[in-house]
């Protein structure tokens, strides 16, 4: 994840950034959704079965926060379609965990719309563009309507919302769109994801945008970034799942600050880009732990032996490679000079089309380029 706004913000201002003092669980608590998603890595379905009961669930949450994880993602699925997901949210907190949930927004109502924002420090809301087409994307008519009234209604509760987009050939056109949303209801952030090869998301591949277009987008992401800052809109701007965002945003930023460069640049570096495995881990929803959601092996699973047991293994030769900084891949990222700032990108697009993880990412817009501007 990429905080493009509170980069800009803390490198100009010499404010502190906003850094993770432990790791992030994204937590797949459900397979179950009332959405049938284009992209879902996770493929959920509406007659899924829970696999993790509520102690489970709160014995495994007890271990996280005892080895260091500070977040927790709960997703799904859909991830208020559990009927304890109250008790989790709060069991979380007496941990002293923090506790995102990211939502499709149909299961938000007036009805509990104050519970929710009492439950969770931020609540993403996913969008995937106009009402056309985020209902073909997401595969329900009347969806997009359903979701923006969650929006609303959060965002009159709470200035602890965002929504989230996924960028793919059918979403492209409707990025600006989304920017637009934000503006008008006042939805304090944009959370723009690339797309990862994993369950519907393989399965649908070739809707991955090609590098010209994802050049034009990420422009056009940082465009919208920088204007709110300049403009002093209090808009934030994220990306995920392709850390090479982070290459494109130094050179942005060295363009329009070149007396706060080589600030911004130390603090990527302490960023470090991809964290599957380092920072952040991810428990699927039947209980296996990956480095994170798309991962295509596990670590191992908390039906069988501890979340502790788990994350610190130190025979486990994976979790070993991945905490390598900068990690050691093949291919083009094996001499890239921006190494150490993007950690290579995904594992898991690289498994998905070269068949190791030590590939490059297939996705990166910056190999062809690598001699001049990143984007």
């Amino acid at each position: 994840m990429l905080r493009i706004s509170n980069l800009i913000r803390a490198s100009i201002e010499g404010g502190r950034e906003r850094v993770l003092d432990g790791a992030i669980a994204i937590w797949n608590l459900t397979n179950r959704c009332n959405l049938s998603c284009m992209h879902c890595y996770s493929k959920a379905t509406l007659d899924s079965e829970d696999a993790l009961t509520t102690e489970e669930i709160f014995a495994t949450m007890e271990n996280m926060a005892q080895n260091g994880i500070k977040f927790i993602i709960f997703s799904g699925g859909e991830p208020l379609t559990r009927h304890d997901i109250f008790e989790i949210a709060a069991r979380a907190r007496e941990l002293g965990v923090i506790t995102y949930l990211s939502t499709n927004g149909l299961y938000v109502h007036k009805s509990n719309v104050e519970k929710i924002v009492a439950a969770f420090d931020y609540i993403g809301v996913s969008i995937d563009g106009s009402e056309k087409t985020h209902d073909h994307f997401r595969g329900l008519k009347g969806s997009f309507k359903l979701s923006m009234e969650a929006i609303k209604l959060l965002v009159a509760h709470s200035d602890r919302v965002g929504i989230r987009f996924t960028l793919t050939t059918q979403t492209l056109d409707d990025l600006p769109f989304i920017f637009d949303l934000a503006e008008t209801y006042h939805i304090p952030k944009v959370y723009i994801s690339h797309l990862v090869y994993s369950g519907r998301g393989l399965e649908n591949r070739e809707m991955d945008l090609s590098v010209e277009q994802r050049i034009e987008a990420v422009k056009f992401v940082l465009s919208k970034a920088f204007e709110y800052y300049e403009t002093n809109q209090p808009i934030e701007v994220v990306t995920g799942n392709m850390e090479m965002d982070a290459i494109a945003l130094f050179e942005e930023f060295s363009r329009r600050y070149p007396d706060h460069s080589s600030l911004m640049q130390d603090r990527l570096l302490k960023w470090g880009g991809n964290s599957a495995g380092r920072k952040l881990v991810n428990i699927d929803s039947r209980g296996n732990v990956k480095p994170d959601p798309f991962f295509p092996l596990t670590l191992g699973s908390i039906k069988e032996k501890s979340f502790g047991d788990i994350w610190n293994d130190s025979d486990n030769t994976l979790l070993t490679a991945l905490r390598i900084h900068p990690r050691i891949l093949e291919g083009e990222c094996h001499e890239c000079e921006y190494l150490s700032i993007c950690n290579g990108g995904s594992r898991a697009r690289a498994y998905a089309v070269h068949g190791t993880l030590t590939g490059d990412d297939p996705s990166c817009y910056l190999k062809s380029n690598l001699s001049g501007s990143a984007v």
